[in-house]
């Protein structure tokens, strides 16, 4: 692709997009007296415009019918999570018996690993990020104390190597080798929630099922945002939230994958609740939990139906599109910022640089894009935040910026640079 930072470029670019109908289903905000640019997405996607009729059913049925929507109401609430079952499991690749809907992030992570993550012997060691996300490392630490261990030694976090901003994915399958069968459990990110880089799933879960060791994705930052075959890769477990890519409501509920080779095993430790419950007998109330098959017996309690009918809204839009026509335009949409951005950094290199963190090939990134700023940079944020573009600001210096496909233009990409450019000249 032949880009040029040109609004011409940018509306011809529009007019040919075959996802381009998808941006009118989608509410932009309204707070500022510019047009917003919306690049925030990998934090918090926009709202469906269908969010609030999904909803509003729900509401009406719950002052109809009372307790008895649960098998009454127009989608009755004692299932309502398998309505969301087969859309979660095409975006994540997964057969519907790996996958369920339910729940928090951090608390799906935490129940899971209390399954995956059983330190014996020398097999103690969990390796990680050393720069994951923080909730990710709070619990990775409590699950290594839980067991009487000490995080110090039994949490390995990488690093990447000095002067460089991303792990190579090289450097990530030699330290698996390296603590061999001392190795219990490699979790990573799939996305690196700072710099945008997408790690090779398949490759580390064989490397690490090679070893002996469970393999878990947290994937926040990689569902609805890259193509993933969790199920073909043979990962034992992963977790993604709803709220990010997948535009499904703040604090959204949360998808929790488990393969289908550990579907049949009640032996796992869990933490069980009543509505992972074998549901033939669930009703009968009896003590001794029978889990059901699959990754619905690591359910605990009844659905967050109002949370899960807002995500549902959004699943529906994402199985009209396809991950993969996503990701083709993403991998445009993510070029032309890239363009833009290394053609400011060229021309007005004395005055503002922009050092793009984010690895450069498209296999190894998804939407986002992280900015290192070399001079005025919370200067920079600030002035384009006042034009009405809403991005992220992370310390020390890195703006963080995601074209999200489902709504994103190029129009909207050719004003993010025209406003940097503004910025540096102090316009």
């Amino acid at each position: 692709m032949k880009y040029e930072f040109t609004p011409e470029f940018a509306a011809q670019m529009d007019a040919s997009d075959p996802l381009k109908s998808y941006r009118d289903r989608f509410y932009f905000p309204t707070f500022t007296k510019n047009s917003v640019r919306y690049f925030t997405g990998n934090s918090l996607g926009l709202q469906p415009k269908t969010v609030r009729e999904k909803v509003n059913l729900e509401l009406d049925d719950w002052a109809k019918w009372g307790v008895e929507g649960h098998f009454l109401g127009t989608n009755p609430w004692y299932k309502y999570h398998e309505f969301l079952t087969d859309a979660s499991a095409r975006i994540v690749g997964a057969l519907p018996k790996e996958v369920v809907v339910t729940h928090s992030l951090t608390t799906n992570l935490h129940l899971l690993m209390v399954s995956f993550y059983q330190p014996k012997g020398k097999r103690t060691k969990i390796l990680c990020e050393a720069k994951a996300f923080p909730s990710d490392l709070y619990a990775l630490e409590s699950q290594v104390r839980f067991h009487g261990l000490d995080p110090e030694t039994d949490l390995v976090g990488m690093v990447p190597r000095e002067g460089e901003h991303t792990l190579r994915d090289e450097d990530i399958l030699a330290k698996i080798l390296e603590l061999g069968d001392s190795l219990a459990l490699v979790m990573f990110g799939g996305v690196n929630y700072y710099t945008g880089q997408l790690l090779d799933m398949e490759a580390i879960t064989k490397a690490g099922k090679g070893v002996g060791a469970m393999v878990g994705f947290d994937l926040a930052h990689a569902a609805g945002n890259v193509p993933l075959k969790l199920h073909d890769w043979g990962v034992d477990f992963a977790a993604w939230c709803s709220y990010k890519y997948l535009n499904s409501s703040p604090g959204g509920v949360s998808g929790m994958f488990v393969h289908e080779k550990h579907a049949k095993n009640a032996s796992l430790p869990r933490f069980a609740g009543w509505w992972g419950y074998d549901k033939s007998t669930r009703f009968q109330m009896e003590p001794g939990f029978v889990p059901m098959e699959g990754a619905e017996g690591w359910q605990l309690s009844n659905a967050p139906v109002l949370g899960m009918a807002a995500h549902w809204a959004s699943l529906e839009i994402f199985d009209e599109v396809g991950m993969d026509k996503l990701k083709a335009k993403s991998e445009l949409l993510t070029g032309y910022l890239e363009f833009i951005l290394n053609g400011l950094s060229e021309k007005y290199a004395e005055k503002c640089r922009f050092e793009i963190i984010t690895p450069k090939e498209p296999k190894r990134r998804g939407a986002q894009l992280s900015i290192l700023v070399h001079g005025k940079g919370k200067q920079i944020f600030d002035a384009i935040s006042e034009k009405g573009v809403v991005a992220d600001w992370r310390e020390p210096n890195v703006i963080r910026v995601a074209p999200v496909p489902l709504y994103n233009s190029f129009e909207d990409v050719y004003f993010l640079g025209k406003y940097l450019e503004e910025a540096i000249n102090g316009n």
